[in-house]
C-alpha cells in the first residue's frame, strides 16, 4: 500500500487513470503483447523495475511498469483492462474493494509484508504520548482498523472483542490516554507528522517519506501470521495469461527476496 502531491484522491485518481490510459496504448489483454502492471512507486514499482531490468528479458517478458500514487486506480484500471495486472494491495483491501466496487480481481502470488508502523516527531516512545495526543490513522477501511489494530497491540487502545476488518474509533472500548484520531488519506499521513503527535503510516508512504520503518517506527506491525502481505493481482480469468506466470515466478524468485533485503533492510519483507 503512495505519496506525491497534496490532492484528493478522487482527483489524483482521475489524472492517473488518464495518465494509464494515454501511456499504456497496448492492449494489455493480448497476451502476445506487453504485461502492463500498475504499481505503487515503493516498494511495488522499484520491485518490478528490478524484475524488468535483471530478470524479465531473459523469460522472454516484456514487461511495462505504470506507477500510480492512490489505491483505486490500480484496481479500476485493472478490472477494465487498462492495464493487465496490479501489484500494490493486500488481501483484506482487496475483499473489501471487490465487495463495495463489484469488481472481481484476484490475488495471483504474495511477494511481501510492509509492516505498518506508528511515528512521531515530538516524543521517543509510544507511552511517552500525553493525555489528549492526536494520532494521524489512514482513513480507508481496511487500513483505519489495521491501524487501530497496531495500536491495541501496544496497549494504547482497548478494541471490541471481534472486531474485524471495519473497525472504526467507535470501536474503542478503552482510551487510556485519552487519544484523539484524525482520519487522513493513506497518502497523507506521513505529511501530518508536524501538526499531529504521531502518525500511523503504511510501509510503503514511509520509505517514501525517507522514515526507516525498522528503525523509526514506535511500535511496528509484526510479520508473524500478518494478513497484510502485498501480492501481484489480476482480474479473474486472467490467472492462466502465460506472462502473468512469468511474472509471479519471478517476483518470488531468489534473486528478488535478495533484492528486498539487501535495499529495504527490514523495512519490507519478504513473503517467500
Amino acid at each position: 500500500m503512495r505519496n506525491t502531491a497534496k490532492i484528493t484522491t478522487a482527483v489524483l485518481a482521475a489524472g492517473a487513470l488518464t495518465l494509464g490510459l494515454s501511456a499504456c496504448g497496448a492492449d494489455s489483454s493480448d497476451t502476445d503483447g506487453p504485461l502492463i502492471v500498475a504499481a505503487s512507486p515503493v516498494p511495488h514499482a522499484e520491485i518490478l523495475t528490478f524484475v524488468k531490468d535483471n530478470l524479465a528479458k531473459k523469460e522472454g517478458l516484456d514487461l511495462q511498469v505504470k506507477e500510480f500514487t492512490d489505491y483505486v486506480t490500480p484496481n479500476t484500471a485493472t478490472q477494465d483492462g487498462s492495464v493487465s495486472a496490479n501489484y500494490f494491495q493486500n488481501k483484506p483491501y482487496l475483499d473489501d474493494f471487490n465487495k463495495k466496487n463489484g469488481t472481481d480481481i484476484v490475488p495471483v502470488v504474495t511477494v511481501h509484508l510492509e509492516p505498518l508502523g506508528l511515528y512521531s516527531h515530538k516524543v521517543k516512545k509510544a507511552d511517552d504520548l500525553k493525555s489528549g495526543a492526536t494520532v494521524a490513522i489512514p482513513n480507508d477501511t481496511v487500513n483505519e482498523a489495521r491501524a487501530l489494530k497496531l495500536l491495541a497491540s501496544d496497549g494504547l487502545i482497548t478494541l471490541k472483542a471481534g472486531v474485524g476488518n471495519e473497525a472504526t474509533p467507535s470501536d474503542i472500548t478503552e482510551n487510556p490516554k485519552n487519544l484523539k484520531f484524525k482520519e487522513l488519506e493513506a497518502a497523507q499521513t506521513p505529511r501530518s507528522l508536524d501538526d499531529v503527535d504521531a502518525a500511523v503510516v503504511n510501509g510503503n508512504y514511509a520509505i517514501e517519506s525517507d522514515l526507516k520503518p525498522s528503525k523509526d517506527a514506535l511500535v511496528l506491525e509484526s510479520p508473524k501470521n500478518n494478513p497484510y502481505g502485498n501480492f501481484l493481482a489480476v482480474k479473474k480469468g486472467n490467472e492462466d495469461d502465460p506472462r502473468v506466470k512469468k511474472l509471479a515466478k519471478l517476483l518470488t524468485s531468489p534473486e528478488v527476496k535478495k533484492f528486498i533485503q539487501d535495499k529495504y533492510a527490514g523495512s519490507v519483507l519478504a513473503s517467500f
